[in-house]
């Protein structure tokens, strides 16, 4: 199976540099560092020589912001070390060119696309010492080049669904053979933790979904919108998907009719979006802005709609109430739920529907602790909101115990993560 896999990735490789072509024409690759996936040329790379280099590999801007913090305490504990950090995702590109001007050592490259050739010449070109794949991020090619290498391979926050695992079974032989190159694995939860021990994956431990580890910074808050949004009554819809914005409209003119002065802010998880949730919002007459960066929110709006990544932590700030997205959709069923932990940390009470599969048993613990609620409906999601926005203050004891979960996963997972990179070095 793994040469078929080899050979198909190797007959595709031309239409696949057809289709970066394609989706950097609609926007959705970076018009220049496209290349970096499809062309050895563009890989670009700048070593030092003598250095080890740890290569970590995060799809988006969930798993790169959990492997900052790793990031950060590899880079005070040990000398003479060089990040090279890949994604895939145009958002956490942006992200990443923010976040690295405050990291020594760190260089973003984007992930090659899996076909043979160019996974060789990748590997032979930063000739890294370590790798961390992050997430669901299994790659045939990849792992296969990695091994003939012997180069130390890591999985950390692994996250294997059931539906995942059913696809991994057909194939039971060749699963166990790609999963038995992983040195060092993490998981995101307890479920992937029995399915992998399936596989026969040597040294899996379970401490905790490590998005919990991503930092706020504070200081990088934007603050020309800080006095409007924290004198306003106002809850936010964060991350949404298509289906979920006409519920969050339709809270809001439900609110409304208990408290007059409201206003609701809905930051899509693509904001590509932008357009069409205005329109739902005109097709009601209700007063809705975009919101782009640097913008000042205009008075007597409805509706404020979030037109730029990476600002969510400005709006969970001060926002006391928070309504998840991606959580509300039946057909999204076995891939529901988005990040709710940095509305946690910055103490906003959860809201979220009936489907959080990626994140169950983050939200499990929050519902122990009344930090986050299920809702079904609008009368439940209205009612609950009123509720809340009645009171301007926020419950401090949210985010002081969030913290205390983050510290005692962050220090399992780096005693983890220091040995092995000390057992490897031996």
């Amino acid at each position: 199976m793994l040469f078929l896999y080899k050979v198909i990735t190797n007959i595709l490789y031309p239409i696949l540099i057809l289709y970066m072509y394609f989706r950097k024409l609609i926007k959705k690759e970076h018009s220049k560092r496209f290349k970096e996936k499809i062309y050895p040329s563009h890989f670009n790379v700048n070593k030092t020589e003598n250095s080890k280099l740890c290569w970590f590999h995060a799809v988006s801007i969930g798993e790169l912001n959990s492997i900052l913090p790793i990031i950060e305490e590899i880079n005070t504990k040990y000398t003479n070390y060089e990040f090279l950090v890949t994604t895939t995702t145009l958002s956490s590109a942006n992200l990443i060119n923010k976040r690295s001007k405050n990291l020594k050592n760190i260089q973003h490259r984007f992930f090659p696309i899996d076909v043979n050739f160019l996974v060789s010449k990748f590997l032979d070109s930063w000739k890294p010492n370590f790798i961390f794949f992050v997430d669901s991020e299994i790659w045939p090619n990849f792992t296969q080049q990695i091994k003939k290498r012997e180069i130390p391979l890591a999985l950390i926050n692994a996250r294997i669904t059931a539906k995942s695992f059913k696809k991994w079974n057909f194939f039971p032989k060749t699963a166990k053979k790609i999963f038995s190159v992983i040195d060092l694995c993490l998981t995101a939860n307890l479920e992937t933790k029995k399915y992998l021990e399936k596989f026969e994956v040597k040294n899996i431990y379970h401490h905790g979904n490590i998005k919990l580890l991503s930092k706020i910074d504070e200081k990088g808050f934007d603050t020309h919108n800080k006095e409007f949004l924290r004198n306003s009554r106002f809850w936010l819809a964060a991350s949404t998907h298509r289906g979920e914005e006409q519920l969050c409209i339709n809270t809001h003119i439900k609110i409304k009719e208990t408290l007059k002065k409201i206003i609701t802010v809905i930051a899509p998880r693509h904001i590509e979006r932008t357009r069409e949730i205005v329109s739902l919002c005109k097709n009601l007459n209700l007063n809705v802005q975009i919101l782009n960066d640097k913008d000042i929110i205009q008075d007597n709006m409805d509706i404020i709609i979030v037109n730029s990544f990476g600002v969510l932590n400005n709006f969970y700030k001060y926002a006391k109430s928070v309504f998840i997205g991606k959580s509300t959709l039946k057909k999204l069923k076995e891939v529901g739920g988005q990040n709710p932990i940095d509305a946690a940390k910055l103490g906003c009470k959860i809201y979220h529907g009936p489907y959080v599969y990626n994140f169950k048993e983050i939200y499990e613990i929050l519902e122990k602790k009344n930090i986050s609620k299920k809702i079904d409906n609008i009368d439940e999601l209205s009612r609950n909101l009123i509720n809340d926005l009645e009171f301007n203050q926020k419950e401090n004891n949210i985010s002081d115990f969030i913290d205390d979960l983050c510290q005692k996963t962050f220090l399992k997972t780096m005693k983890n993560i220091d040995k092995f990179l000390i057992d490897e070095i031996k």
